[in-house]
C-alpha cells in the first residue's frame, strides 16, 4: 500500500507533494517522480514547475488557508499525477489529502487544478487568471 499523498499548501510559498508523486506533461514527458516534490505557485521560478525559491523575491502572497472546497471519497490508493499544462495550471489526478498552511485539512480529493501562476483570485486552485496574466512558462 502507498503512503497518503498530500498537497500542502504554504503560506507565501509553493505546493509541498508528499507521498506517490509523478510530474508529467500532458504528452507524457516525466518531469520527476518522488515523494517529496516543492511545485512553483508563484510564476517566478526559474526551473518551473519546481519551486527555486523565487517567491521570496516576487512579491507572492497567499495565505495558504483554503476554504469552501468539497471532499471527494478517496478512490483506492496509488499515486498522485500531476500534469503540467503548458502556461496554464497544474492538474493533480489521484488521491490526495489537501492541508492548509496552518496544518488543517481543507478536503481530500481525487482531481484538483491548482495555480500556478500566482494570479489567481481562487488560491490555491486555477480561476483561469493565467490568460490574462500572459503568463508562461
Amino acid at each position: 500500500m502507498s503512503q497518503q499523498n498530500r498537497v500542502k499548501i504554504r503560506e507565501n510559498g509553493p505546493l509541498l507533494c508528499t507521498g506517490e508523486i509523478e510530474v508529467c506533461a500532458p504528452d507524457g514527458h516525466m518531469y520527476g517522480k518522488g515523494d517529496n516534490i516543492a511545485l512553483c505557485r508563484c510564476g517566478a521560478s526559474q526551473n518551473k514547475p519546481f519551486c527555486d525559491g523565487s517567491h521570496r523575491d516576487s512579491g507572492f502572497e497567499d495565505d495558504g488557508i483554503v476554504v469552501g472546497i468539497s471532499s471527494d471519497d478517496l478512490e483506492g490508493d496509488g499515486p498522485l499525477i500531476i500534469t503540467v499544462h503548458s502556461n496554464a495550471m497544474l492538474v493533480a489526478k489521484g488521491p490526495m489529502t489537501i492541508v492548509s498552511a496552518d496544518g488543517s485539512i481543507a478536503a481530500t480529493r481525487n482531481k484538483a487544478a491548482f495555480c500556478r501562476c500566482g494570479y489567481s483570485a481562487r488560491k490555491p486552485f486555477c480561476d483561469g487568471s493565467h490568460k490574462e496574466a500572459g503568463f508562461e512558462d
